[in-house]
């Protein structure tokens, strides 16, 4: 499990790989992760949106954006926490996903930036 803390908030990530399969003549690795978001601080915060950035070794990074995660946009308390799951495609047998949530802390109404710790999505048999 790969984990990092910004600003009280604890981001927690495991990954599996799911399989290989041909689509129109080329590989895909599908890839769970798992996420899990903590508030360690003494505020209360909410997830507003999310940024990734998905490498892979044989084409370009490219970057996903969007509102929440996985269409919900959590309120966290003090000590809670909040777990999701969700999936990556990728047609290279290594590749890595990193990324940041925007939150927003209530007490202030100021959002920042909380890092999602870099992560490898490696096909298991790759590295034999």
């Amino acid at each position: 499990m790969i984990q990092q803390i910004t600003r009280g908030i604890k981001i927690s990530v495991k990954t599996k790989f799911e399989g290989s399969f041909l689509k129109e003549n080329l590989p895909h690795h599908a890839f769970m992760y798992f996420i899990t978001v903590e508030n360690q601080s003494k505020n209360v915060v909410q997830l507003l949106s999310r940024h990734w950035k998905i490498k892979e070794a044989i084409s370009r990074p490219h970057y996903v954006n969007g509102v929440g995660v996985v269409g919900k946009k959590p309120i966290l308390r003090p000590g809670e926490r909040y777990a999701y799951q969700s999936g990556s495609l990728i047609t290279s047998p290594i590749g890595s996903m990193s990324g940041t949530f925007i939150m927003i802390n209530f007490s202030n109404a100021k959002k920042f930036n909380v890092e999602v710790p870099y992560f490898k999505l490696n096909v298991p048999y790759i590295l034999n």
